[in-house]
């Protein structure tokens, strides 16, 4: 086989060239050692946001045991198996690798919580969704470079990291993007490249089997619950216990965790194949302008994998425990915001010299609120509430 015929570096001719990569918004001058996605990937995992994602919740609130996953950990393996899903696709795996790892950049503290509140809050100030903010954090919040704010990352993750999920649609476009799209346009009516949309199936595969994993250590509910509710799930952990008779539990949920990721890898490979067979891209502006997802699960693996989400949302994302939870951390978050925009002196010094600086609106201060919130960790967040209303401020907003 040619390279004409299977693309440079062994990649699949619809494959993202970094060698024809559109640019960063800055110019910047070649590596001598690494390429464009590479560096991409290399300033994702060094910024602040990133480490941040160690002390944010995936599903339970700030929890104490070490063995639960964070957002941080929850990344780590979405990349893995995005990672293995573009080594047998032929794709580029450090851009497949940068997409994964910021995809949950964005998140506030106290999960799906802390956004929606969050949400309700900005409803008025240009709103708050944190696939926007992701944006955000990389192409203004974080500070690592004298010359620009931001990461500069290249056309190509941006877009990734935008458009994962899809062409974006709706209207009017989130506050960040449609600024930031003016100047770097990100052509969000297409899809993204193979790289960007490996990343999104590997999320998916992802948070719901290590969900039920953490959901079934913590008691929440039980092998025999999700096998009652899941049939594809019962079927799994029926050939764990035949080749493993003896093996406990524990043992038992981990093997079946991993057979039934192992299944959907499979599927989602044979069925992203199959797309690709009838496309028969040559470009990766092909796998843009498809007008479908070229990534995917079959039909049969969809609703299994619909049946899995029906059961975690019902058993696990609504428990009690865990409602519990959900509904400090939302208080936590709105409490904050309604203090910050009513005592923007609160924050911290370089939040607040933003904050109180002249021509600084009600639209503004808010924004400014958010993007203060929204960086905290779980840990964090309940500190300063501790620290601002009980031990200083005695307010309660």
């Amino acid at each position: 086989m040619t390279e004409a015929e299977f693309g440079p570096e062994g990649l699949a001719p619809y494959a993202t060239d970094w060698r024809k990569s559109r640019g960063r918004l800055f110019p910047e001058g070649a590596s001598a050692t690494r390429t464009p996605f590479q560096r991409d990937r290399d300033r994702i995992i060094h910024s602040t946001a990133f480490r941040r994602l160690g002390n944010k919740t995936q599903v339970f609130i700030a929890p104490e045991e070490d063995h639960v996953r964070t957002r941080l950990t929850h990344s780590m393996e979405v990349a893995q198996i995005a990672d293995s899903l573009a080594r047998v696709l032929n794709v580029d795996l450090d851009l497949t690798a940068a997409v994964a790892l910021s995809h949950d950049l964005g998140h506030t503290p106290y999960g799906h919580a802390g956004e929606d509140v969050l949400a309700d809050l900005m409803a008025p100030y240009g709103g708050f969704d944190h696939n926007d903010q992701a944006l955000r954090i990389l192409t203004k919040i974080e500070s690592r470079h004298p010359d620009f704010n931001g990461l500069n990352l290249s056309w190509e993750t941006l877009e990734g990291i935008v458009k994962h999920n899809g062409p974006v649609m709706e209207q009017p476009l989130p506050a960040t993007l449609a600024e930031f799209n003016d100047v770097f346009d990100l052509e969000i009516d297409s899809h993204a490249g193979l790289e960007a949309q490996v990343a999104a199936i590997a999320d998916d595969i992802a948070y719901n089997h290590h969900d039920m994993d953490d959901g079934l250590r913590a008691g929440i509910f039980s092998i025999a619950d999700v096998c009652d509710s899941v049939p594809h799930v019962a079927e799994a952990f029926t050939e764990v216990r035949r080749d493993y008779p003896d093996t406990d539990t524990s043992l038992t949920a981990a093997e079946a965790v991993r057979r039934l990721i192992g299944h959907m890898v499979a599927d989602t490979v044979a069925e992203t194949q199959r797309r690709l067979a009838v496309l028969k891209p040559n470009r990766v502006e092909d796998i843009r302008g498809a007008g479908a997802p070229m990534v995917g699960f079959s039909d049969r693996m969809a609703e299994d994998e619909a049946a899995l989400k029906r059961f975690l949302f019902s058993t696990m994302y609504r428990a009690p425990s865990v409602d519990r939870d959900r509904l400090e951390g939302a208080r936590i978050v709105a409490d904050l915001f309604r203090l910050f925009m009513a005592y923007p002196n609160n924050m911290p010094a370089e939040w607040r010299r933003e904050a109180l600086s002249p021509g600084v609106d009600t639209d503004a201060l808010a924004r400014i609120a958010a993007d203060y919130i929204a960086g905290m960790t779980d840990r964090y967040a309940k500190r300063q509430h501790r620290f601002l209303f009980a031990e200083k401020t005695g307010r309660d907003l």
